[in-house]
């Protein structure tokens, strides 16, 4: 029999934990047990990454090169996070500098102008070091904001508005121009949103855009024109909003065989609760469509003044709720801000997992960094989730097989006192300690 161990990872302190028991001969009911069937599996994971946003990739360029160098392998180093994908904007967003368009902000009905210069002036110098340190090409997630202002109903690239119906067709080829000008550049953009938060009209760029709206525009220009340039490669997701609506965008937007083929995923956001059922339900219903969570932060306009305890477990809440619910990938949002949680056009403020104190010139790791990497360092892309079951909601586990066979496990504990917890699994009992307010990784 294959000798099996367990190693209990509590931040960046590892422990062996060697004590294996026999299953009891009866049951225990004092035995507080979670029950791991490496037998059932579920969904496969694709992998962990971060947004590369104007806002992270100025913030960047102005540090010295050997902490540009640590924040790269920090995130995508097999000895830092292990990040393997990433979300880049479609000209500006919030987190940009301001407002720009890959057409200077010009009437350019021909797009003869177009080009990406402005919106590849922070964001390709980052990604560059990130695949250095990853050492390798990143898939990378495109998401359009807004289109040009006067394309929209409104005028403006901010406040919602539409997109005016004479200019779909012309938004779709600035798309795909935007998606080439990218790939010339060595950036591997793989997925593609057809519209960031389309039930949002913000402050900052933002564009407003029914299910009928993104099936017809999916349907009659984008995907046409994708087939067009030969992006046969690239996966079209929808929605790219909260989970509390994912589901009812899903059935309103593919709504027969043509879309069913056309839509590759549902992307999905944090900000308005829970909703893992969403997901549950989304993949029941299509079991063949990808499910990745797109963007989370700690905002400071609701949660300024949290502690870095509740901050780093909204996001491991987060993460064992979606990964039990279906979810094949995850992205943060910024991978990088300043001590303020900037730059951001609005100031619209958050935090990132890191931050730079321009002032100080020292990078800032938030405890966030740590939890995450106790899911990111050890679920490993391709493995596969497996069946649990756990004796009540007081630790909160998820838990995966890996390529190699490895089994990790992520166990988190938010009550004020320590819990003995026993894992189960072929037959064998590992006792573990879960103590409070903490998470932990255990490998089989």
């Amino acid at each position: 029999m294959r000798q099996i161990t367990t190693r209990y990872i509590d931040h960046r302190k590892q422990t062996d934990v060697r004590e294996i028991l026999p299953d009891p001969a009866e049951e225990d009911r004092e035995l507080l047990l979670v029950n791991l069937y490496p037998q059932v599996k579920y969904q496969s994971f694709i992998g962990f990454g971060g947004a590369f946003t104007d806002a992270a990739g100025y913030v960047f360029q102005q540090m010295p090169k050997a902490l540009q160098d640590e924040v790269a392998k920090a995130y995508y180093s097999p000895q830092g996070l292990g990040y393997s994908l990433g979300r880049t904007t479609l000209d500006s967003c919030d987190f940009s500098l301001n407002c720009y368009d890959s057409l200077g902000g010009r009437e350019d009905r021909t797009l003869s102008c177009f080009d990406v210069n402005r919106a590849a002036q922070y964001t390709v110098p980052l990604m560059k070091n990130a695949q250095e340190a990853c050492g390798q090409s990143i898939p990378m997630m495109l998401t359009p904001w807004s289109p040009p202002a006067w394309m929209k109903t409104n005028g403006e690239r901010v406040h919602g508005g539409e997109i005016k119906p004479e200019c779909r067709g012309l938004w779709a080829e600035y798309i795909c121009r935007y998606r080439e000008a990218y790939r010339a550049l060595g950036v591997n953009v793989c997925a593609l949103s057809a519209q960031n938060e389309p039930k949002a009209a913000q402050t900052w760029d933002s564009c407003q855009m029914t299910a009928e709206q993104e099936s017809l525009f999916i349907r009659e220009y984008l995907a046409p024109t994708m087939e067009k340039h030969g992006l046969d490669d690239v996966k079209l997701l929808i929605w790219d909003h909260n989970k509390e609506r994912a589901f009812d965008r899903a059935c309103a937007a593919i709504t027969d065989e043509r879309m069913k083929k056309l839509v590759s995923g549902v992307a999905v956001h944090w900000y308005s609760g829970d909703h893992f059922d969403a997901l549950q339900m989304l993949r029941e219903r299509y079991p063949e469509l990808l499910l990745v969570f797109s963007e989370a932060c700690v905002e400071y306009s609701r949660f300024a003044g949290q502690s870095q305890l509740l901050n780093a477990q909204m996001y491991a809440h987060e993460l064992i709720g979606n990964l039990n619910h279906g979810l094949n990938a995850f992205l943060d949002w910024n991978l990088l801000l300043d001590e303020k949680g900037g730059p951001n056009h609005v100031g619209n403020l958050c935090e990132a997992p890191i931050m730079y104190d321009t002032q100080k010139e020292k990078l800032i790791y938030n405890l966030s960094y740590d939890y995450i990497g106790h899911f990111s360092r050890y679920i490993k892309p391709g493995a596969r989730r497996i069946g649990l079951t756990t004796f009540g909601s007081i630790v909160e586990v998820t838990a995966f097989e890996n390529p190699d066979g490895s089994i990790a496990t992520v166990m988190m504990n938010r009550q004020e006192h320590e819990q003995n917890v026993y894992l189960r699994m072929n037959g064998r009992v590992y006792p573990v300690v879960q103590p409070a307010q903490s998470i932990s990784t255990y490998l089989f």
